[in-house]
């Protein structure tokens, strides 16, 4: 019994190390200033082939939309929303609409307004991941990014 009692925990924790979850999106960050007040702020999504990433918008009963939340600072302001490449707009049957997406990669800009000679622009991201046959859930990552 001992023996049974054994052999059912090791195949039980074994299977638990080969479960993974599954991420198909890197994401990076660069900063550039235009000029002494101003700058650029890059959020790059690296997308696995097959997979996909949604626009910023994206209507109401749609995927999750990307979205960037910025926490307020005292060392910059930010001018405007972040923009978004152009991206692929098809009708989705999944949710009965059209919608735009990103393949392979895309790079979200956001400019902003300096109040020194540096910042530190932080925040958190949110996305969903697609292919054709399946949505992972909604991810949310945080990022801290140098403006120097």
């Amino acid at each position: 019994m001992k023996k049974l009692l054994t052999l059912l925990t090791v195949i039980l924790f074994s299977t638990g190390a080969f479960a993974q979850i599954e991420a198909h999106v890197k994401w990076s960050y660069a900063a550039k200033k235009v000029n002494a007040k101003e700058a650029i702020v890059f959020l790059k999504a690296t997308i696995d082939e097959g997979w996909h990433v949604y626009s910023q918008n994206v209507k109401e009963g749609g995927p999750v939309k990307t979205s960037f939340v910025f926490t307020p600072s005292k060392e910059y302001t930010l001018v405007g929303k972040p923009s978004e490449p152009k991206g692929i707009t098809r009708n989705e049957k999944v949710f009965g609409m059209d919608v735009t997406f990103f393949e392979t990669s895309a790079i979200f800009q956001q400019k902003i307004k300096l109040n020194g000679k540096a910042a530190t622009v932080k925040g958190s991201l949110e996305f969903m991941t697609c292919n054709d046959t399946k949505c992972l859930p909604p991810e949310q990552v945080s990022f801290s990014i140098p403006v120097k």
